[in-house]
């Protein structure tokens, strides 16, 4: 077996599975840095294994493999991964963005599996736009920082005892 061999994943190809890793990846990197669930592994994991599931599907395709389908499938799942990480904290929901986020990382999974690497890969910088300018904006703008959106002040836990 030569090296060609080796690292050959035809029918699948390294181009489309380092896009989904590095557009999970820049997306994870910005949720990592603010300390979220939904970090850098879980993200390029998510895209890839939506990449994968569409592109094996796109490969079976037949009269009977209905690929919009397995999209169906795949947002439902997703759906049950975002529920996880969101959580009620003294009846405030929390995590929603986090939930957000991996729902657009597996469209942007299915995107790279149609073959539209450029827009997934500037879909993942204007995410990333989305999650770090609203964070500015509302350091900026007092009135975006009202209700649910108010940051709760963090007392240490000696402060908390005085």
């Amino acid at each position: 077996m030569d090296i060609i061999q080796l690292v050959d994943l035809a029918p699948y190809d390294w181009v489309s599975i380092l896009t989904a890793i590095f557009c999970g990846g820049i997306i994870g990197f910005e949720r990592q840095l603010r300390g979220k669930p939904v970090g850098i592994r879980t993200s390029a994991l998510i895209t890839l294994g939506t990449y994968l599931f569409l592109a094996t599907t796109f490969l079976l395709s037949s009269d009977h493999i209905d690929p919009s389908r397995v999209i169906g499938q795949v947002i439902t799942g997703i759906g049950f991964l975002g529920a996880g990480v969101m959580m009620n904290k003294d009846g405030a929901v929390a995590g929603v963005t986090s939930a957000a986020a991996i729902w657009i990382l597996a469209a942007i999974g299915v995107i790279i599996s149609v073959g539209h690497l450029m827009a997934a890969i500037k879909l993942s910088v204007l995410v990333v736009a989305i999650l770090y300018g609203v964070d500015l904006l509302e350091k900026n703008i007092k009135a975006l920082g009202r209700g649910v959106h108010a940051k709760i002040k963090r007392y240490s836990r000696s402060a908390s005892r005085d």
